[in-house]
């Protein structure tokens, strides 16, 4: 657990449904901003006047997997969390205690004919490595007779192309890379007109559950030779690299050298970045409102001064701010 920042969210802060459905477009949530000079409330379509021409977005490409199945014959579902370097995948188990109940059968049965045998605990046993059997790859079984993974605070059931950014190009993250998901097409056409230029990486996440504020555990990921490029390039013409998202700042430092050259780069990654460890290729921030004591708030605070980082919390709360995927966005920017 961290120990950079503790408060208390309001209830009526957890956004329940995506902003469409409470009359907005994806583009119009708010956008608070963050950085030593201080705070700025806007909406989001207005990132292109934020930021400034020769700066990069590090975006992730990976797309949103249904990877919620139901258990056949018993109260539980399965969430489908990483393919692992043995074949085998992290899944979570998850019902009235989130656990495999003692003397279940060795198989527990899903739709289609398939099944999944947990094998050894993964994580403290949130997360189980699990051999799976299905009649076609789980990437198309999963297509099949998965939904996206709904925790309780969103009340109902919403399609899949409802978790899709507007980058996502490979299937294969248990959960929306969502620090993304106001971009729209006319956005990044605005940017892009602005003279900020698209880095994409790619990195698959896993489960995230919210009772449990784990450190992350090993995700695939690949940092093109062109991203390399770009970014290399632009730090040197004296461009800001601005990570969207939690996930694309892990890809990136996952390929950097300790002076902030960044090399392309693919595999699992099990970096853990801490203010400690702190950021050599990120300068600044897009990212969602992460709950009290996640683990992600570690991260954002190796971006970040806690100061600056406490600031934008305080506000975010008293100023109604939305959580969690389907919610308002944070942009930390640095003090140049």
């Amino acid at each position: 657990m961290t120990a950079v920042l503790d408060f208390v969210l309001p209830a009526e802060l957890e956004a329940r449904e995506p902003p469409e459905a409470r009359g907005l477009a994806r583009d119009e949530v708010r956008l608070l901003v963050a950085s030593p000079q201080g705070l700025a409330h806007h909406r989001f379509d207005a990132l292109p006047e934020l930021l400034r021409a020769g700066d990069v977005l590090v975006v992730n490409t990976s797309g949103t997997l249904a990877a919620a199945v139901r258990v056949v014959g018993v109260p539980l579902s399965l969430h489908f969390s990483t393919r692992l370097p043995d074949g085998r995948w992290a899944v979570e188990v998850r019902g009235p205690d989130r656990r495999p109940h003692p003397g279940e059968p060795g198989e527990l049965r899903l739709p289609g004919g398939a099944g999944v045998t947990l094998e050894e605990p993964y994580t403290h046993g949130r997360l189980w490595a699990a051999a799976v059997r299905t009649p076609v790859p789980v990437p198309e079984f999963l297509r099949r007779y998965g939904e996206p993974i709904r925790y309780p605070y969103v009340r109902r059931r919403w399609p899949l192309a409802t978790y899709q950014t507007v980058f996502a190009r490979e299937p294969g993250s248990a959960e929306m890379p969502s620090a993304a998901r106001p971009f729209s097409e006319r956005v990044v056409t605005r940017l892009v007109a602005a003279g900020v230029q698209f880095a994409p990486l790619l990195l698959h996440t896993g489960v995230a559950s919210p009772e449990a504020h784990e450190r992350p555990y090993p995700e695939w990921f690949r940092v093109p030779p062109t991203t390399a490029r770009l970014v290399n390039d632009a730090r040197a013409a004296g461009g800001r690299i601005i990570a969207v998202g939690t996930t694309a700042v892990r890809a990136l430092e996952s390929a950097a050298a300790p002076g902030g050259t960044v090399a392309a780069r693919e595999g699992y990654t099990d970096l853990v970045v801490t203010p400690a460890r702190g950021v050599t290729a990120v300068d600044g921030l897009l990212t969602g409102f992460h709950e009290p004591r996640a683990s992600h708030l570690d991260l954002l605070a190796a971006v970040a001064a806690p100061a600056v980082l406490a600031a934008a919390y305080d506000a975010a709360v008293r100023e109604g701010y939305l959580w969690h995927e389907f919610g308002d966005v944070n942009l930390l920017l640095p003090g140049r």
